[in-house]
């Protein structure tokens, strides 16, 4: 990976999962990285989960960066715009934004038609999904494109490719990441004349604190689980997307991704990094040609 020694980023939604994965990565590459989340060690978010900003924090330090935690909420315009101001305040400049605000893993009702889903639900899963990252950008993007080669990231869940022909099993999840992928299509286009670029990226199956935690396995061992599902084989680490996005931030040339869908094995392919073991999981093709295709778990020539 190339040093990101001096560059200042902003990974928004970084309590857990991939944020965490990939503020701890920019840290591993010098960054000096602000996470943002509703948890700390003092309030917890509606999630009521343990993990906390403040631990995503001390954890890009020790990578071997910078890590600022603030409390934000990213559906509050005025907690955004106080972000901003202090990023601004203290570093004068945003180099790198990475949205991956989401908050709504246990409000999506999976497998059930729109006119049974809950409609508060699912209202306030695109709220968190779509309004958020709409939010950030507006205040944001002024500071970001200040100097040229910013760049943008928007987390989502499945590439544009894929998202087209599959029904991602419920019409509020579906709407909320496929808007994702669009909207950094357009961010691409409003950021083509400050020299910015501004991508979607997907993670394969990742394995993050809730999916551990809902096959009762930990990082240390977490192939057990494929006795259970034998496709968790193709899972990666929080810490390969991260990987991902350092890898766009320290290319001089990122500019000629603007606009599009990646993914985190698409990615590796291009840039040779790998995940935590070593290995590099193409979890997109696997769903395309062996899970959609419904042949046996087999991840030969997939990791």
């Amino acid at each position: 990976m190339k040093s990101l020694h001096g560059k200042i980023a902003l990974v928004a939604g970084a309590t857990r999962g991939a944020g965490r994965g990939i503020a701890m990565e920019l840290g591993a590459a010098g960054a000096t990285v602000y996470v943002t989340g509703r948890t700390t060690r003092a309030a917890r978010s509606e999630y009521n989960r343990p993990e906390t900003i403040e631990e995503t924090a001390e954890l890009v330090t020790k990578a071997g960066g910078r890590g600022i935690a603030v409390q934000v909420d990213h559906l509050i315009p005025e907690q955004v715009q106080a972000l901003v101001k202090q990023i601004e305040d203290e570093q004068g400049r945003l180099d790198i934004l990475v949205n991956d605000i989401w908050g709504a893993e246990y409000l999506v009702e999976w497998n059930v038609p729109i006119w049974e889903h809950s409609l508060e639900k699912g209202l306030r899963i695109l709220r968190l999904a779509i309004d958020s990252h709409l939010i950030t950008n507006h205040y944001a993007l002024p500071l970001l494109i200040k100097n040229k080669h910013g760049l943008v990231v928007e987390m989502t869940d499945g590439t544009a490719e894929y998202n087209k022909t599959h029904y991602r099993l419920s019409m509020f999840y579906d709407q909320a990441k496929t808007a994702i992928n669009r909207m950094a299509w357009a961010l691409a286009e409003e950021l083509k004349p400050y020299q910015c670029t501004a991508v979607s990226l997907t993670p394969g199956w990742m394995r993050s604190e809730i999916m551990l935690e809902h096959y009762k396995v930990t990082e240390e061992n977490w192939r057990d689980a494929t006795v259970e599902e034998p496709h968790f084989v193709i899972s990666e680490s929080t810490r390969y997307v991260g990987r991902a996005v350092a890898a766009l931030a320290g290319d001089a040339q990122v500019v000629r991704f603007s606009g599009q869908s990646l993914s985190s094995g698409e990615l590796a392919r291009i840039y040779g990094f790998t995940d935590i073991d070593g290995s590099q999981p193409d979890a997109m093709r696997y769903l395309d040609e062996v899970v959609d295709a419904e042949k046996p778990a087999d991840v030969n020539g997939y990791r």
